[in-house]
């Protein structure tokens, strides 16, 4: 953990701890869980971030937010940041909040400072009119914190609910979702997943094998093929993290930024340049038909 040095009372010096602050903000996870992140072909929390928004305007917020759980040896591990990346920036010149949840601080599980961070952007998109889209890569609820991490899902799912018809509302699933990281996906306007990596399921196959005797693979319980074929939750499936990405840049061009009239904006008129949604690449799959 950086060090806060007192005495250091020069501006520079101030500004030296807040630099190194902010590293260690930005590397939060363990060495050994960002390169199995990499070796999967996926990006990291932040990078999804940065890259979903146009170069160089997403704005980081509660940065250096940590947990305040103090049992079974939590307060020896308290990362800034929490697992979760929250802030908002433009797509294509209209503002965005964006929560990115990162599942190398402690598989991206959610605690009740995770759900404040996300709450906080959903009420800021509410306040201002602003779509909020959501990066899940989630194991769900952190088990150290019990019924307080499951209280947190609630006012997650509470803020769905609110914002339902006002602001577009997008889910991109890009990783094992499991348990409750997966009811507030299903509940937005859209749900894009990636082939291969990502998964939408209550509980997993060694669940469901013990309680009812049946093997299934992550894949055909809750894989992107799945819900884009069989249960409709699934609306775009993408190749890799990055069309994923920017297929949701694309999705959003269609959609005003809210339904309220005093702040309604229309999509841009034109085809975003150099934009080309995955939809048109033949590994993509949709489902025929999806019912609310």
């Amino acid at each position: 953990m950086a060090a806060t040095d007192e005495s250091a009372d020069t501006t520079e010096a101030k500004l030296e701890q807040l630099r190194a602050l902010r590293d260690e903000a930005r590397h939060a996870g363990s060495a050994k869980a960002v390169e199995r992140q990499r070796s999967q072909g996926k990006l990291v929390a932040r990078e999804r971030a940065e890259r979903l928004c146009d170069p160089g305007s997403f704005v980081e917020l509660d940065r250096y937010v940590r947990h305040r759980e103090s049992n079974f040896g939590m307060m020896e591990r308290r990362p800034y940041g929490d697992a979760v990346v929250t802030g908002y920036g433009t797509i294509f010149g209209r503002k965005v909040f964006v929560f990115s949840q990162d599942f190398t601080v402690f598989g991206g599980s959610l605690s009740e400072v995770f759900a404040e961070k996300i709450c906080k952007v959903m009420d800021m998109a509410a306040k201002f009119g602003c779509p909020v889209i959501g990066i899940n890569d989630s194991g769900g609820a952190r088990i150290q914190e019990g019924v307080v991490s499951l209280a947190g899902y609630a006012e997650i799912f509470w803020r769905n609910v609110q914002c339902s018809g006002v602001v577009p509302q997008i889910s991109l699933v890009m990783g094992p979702c499991a348990g409750g990281a997966v009811y507030s996906p299903a509940i937005t306007d859209f749900v894009l997943m990636v082939e291969g990596s990502s998964y939408m399921f209550i509980t997993g196959p060694d669940v469901v094998k013990t309680v009812t005797g049946e093997e299934v693979t992550f894949e055909e319980l809750g894989g992107a093929t799945t819900h884009a074929t069989r249960s409709g939750v699934a609306h775009f499936v993408s190749p890799d993290d990055e069309a994923c990405l920017e297929d949701a840049r694309y999705l959003l061009s269609f959609l005003p930024r809210t339904t309220s009239t005093h702040r309604r904006t229309r999509p841009p008129r034109t085809r975003p340049t150099g934009r080309t949604p995955s939809s048109t690449r033949s590994s993509r799959t949709t489902p025929t038909s999806h019912t609310t």
